[in-house]
């Protein structure tokens, strides 16, 4: 049989070592076969055919000396060159190790001066929220935010024009010509808090200002291990693995630790004033204190962070940021605290918080 399959896959990818250890021979079994008989172009070979042949071997020598009291686990030894796999897990469909285009696609443009193409995940809710804050302000303001589903419309040529690194949010100003193009959530807070001074959300002292940046970029640096990683692979993976979720885990607490301390000493992040740092910040550690991250509130004993849980709903309690959450998704929350606040897919003027 593996022969048979090996004729009919004649050009297959060298299988890595498999090496068997006290669990699951399963396992061993299903990445012989990823790896044996998955088709690549550069394998002209037949020694890919005889590696393929001997990791199937291996698994099936595996599974045949397994016993209902111990079974045996494929242990991932990296080749020498990476090349790309399909691992599984939420968005393997549109992952690719390139940047740029695959489809030709303009954005589209509204009738206001800004144009967000976002989505409503933490990072397009900083935004979103940023947004909001300045309609409060600012009453002739207005702008347009679209809807970009992580399904591949990040790597059309517009959206990679916005952004070359085809990730949400990305920003256009209108107001300038050629029009201006801006992207990551954490510039794009300091644009428009720098466009728009009256809304006050970035200190102009000299060390209130760096306190707030500070934060700011501690956010943007720490939210990967959060998301990236404790999100991906207690929620998104294909599989729950012991020591990644134990090494992000970890990670995770410590950082709500970092800013339960800060805000034992403070009311807000920066201190006695709400600031971008606290837009940046709240939707991704007060979406996991107030359980709505990855349905791992009770894993993270969030509730013992109290300090970031006070802070948390206080922010809440802005109309700006319970609508800037509610920009860009489809299911709306229906807590009291949102009441009259609709779920918007895409958001193209203030008339749309009436309907």
């Amino acid at each position: 049989i593996w022969f048979k399959l090996g004729d009919i896959y004649s050009k297959s990818r060298p299988a890595p070592a498999v090496t068997p250890s006290l669990c699951c021979p399963w396992r061993a079994m299903r990445q012989a076969l990823r790896f044996a008989f998955r088709p690549v172009a550069e394998a002209k070979s037949a020694a890919a055919l005889a590696a393929a042949a001997g990791a199937a071997g291996a698994a099936s020598s595996a599974l045949s000396g397994s016993s209902t009291s111990a079974c045996e686990e494929a242990k991932y030894v990296p080749p020498q060159v990476w090349q790309p796999v399909v691992s599984g897990g939420k968005f393997a469909g549109v992952n690719r190790p390139t940047a740029g285009a695959r489809t030709q696609q303009a954005l589209s443009v509204g009738k206001h001066p800004i144009q967000l193409y976002s989505l409503g995940t933490p990072n397009g809710v900083k935004v979103t929220i940023m947004l909001e804050e300045i309609c409060a302000v600012y009453t002739d303001f207005d702008y347009d935010a679209w809807r970009i589903k992580l399904d591949g419309a990040q790597f059309t040529s517009g959206f990679v024009e916005a952004n070359p690194n085809s990730k949400i949010p990305a920003m256009m100003d209108h107001t300038t010509s050629p029009p201006t193009r801006v992207f990551e959530s954490g510039a794009i807070l300091i644009y428009l808090a720098e466009k728009y001074p009256d809304c006050k959300l970035l200190p102009t002292g000299t060390a209130k200002r760096a306190e707030c940046l500070s934060w700011l970029m501690w956010q943007m640096g720490s939210a990967p291990f959060v998301g990236g990683g404790f999100g991906h692979f207690y929620f998104y993976a294909p599989e729950r693995l012991e020591y990644p979720i134990n090494r992000y885990a970890m990670e995770t607490k410590r950082q709500l630790d970092v800013l339960n301390q800060q805000l034992a000493k403070n009311t807000y992040i920066c201190g006695e004033e709400y600031t971008i740092a606290d837009i940046a910040i709240w939707p991704w550690y007060g979406g996991l204190v107030l359980r709505r991250l990855y349905g791992a509130g009770d894993f993270l004993s969030v509730d013992e962070y109290t300090h970031v849980v006070r802070w948390a709903k206080q922010v809440e309690q802005r109309l700006a940021v319970r609508r800037g959450r509610m920009v860009n998704r489809n299911d709306p929350d229906k807590s009291d605290l949102y009441a009259g606040i609709p779920a918007l897919l895409e958001r193209h003027g203030r008339q749309d918080w009436a309907n």
